[in-house]
């Protein structure tokens, strides 16, 4: 069954206030998720993509694994990365952890 057919099997009479009360709360609870559920994830992930664009060679940064290194090369698509014992690393863009390295570097050592 959709919505519009149950809409017509509804029966008739009552006030005409009761017939769209449901519908409005439907809208409403649509909203409330739009607002606080969907728009703040749209948004970090927005800034996110940002974040991984703004990357350039010789940024410290930390792997969601917890590595940190210091970027070599920078693809399309990965990077390449050198830790503190001079490994290198080949990594995915999307494995930079934007939070942890925001927060990471900000503190003075």
């Amino acid at each position: 069954m959709n919505l519009l057919s149950i809409l017509l099997m509804a029966p008739a009479g009552g006030e005409g206030g009761d017939q769209y009360s449901g519908m409005i709360m439907m809208v409403a609870l649509i909203g409330v998720f739009y607002f606080f559920f969907i728009r703040p994830q749209q948004k970090k992930a927005k800034e996110t993509k940002k974040f991984r664009e703004a990357l350039g060679k010789g940024d410290k940064v930390v792997t969601i694994g917890g590595i940190h290194g210091k970027i070599l090369e920078i693809k399309d698509t990965t990077i390449t990365i050198e830790t503190e014992g001079q490994a290198r690393l080949k990594l995915n863009k999307d494995a930079i952890n934007p939070v942890a390295e925001q927060s990471e570097m900000a503190q003075p050592k």
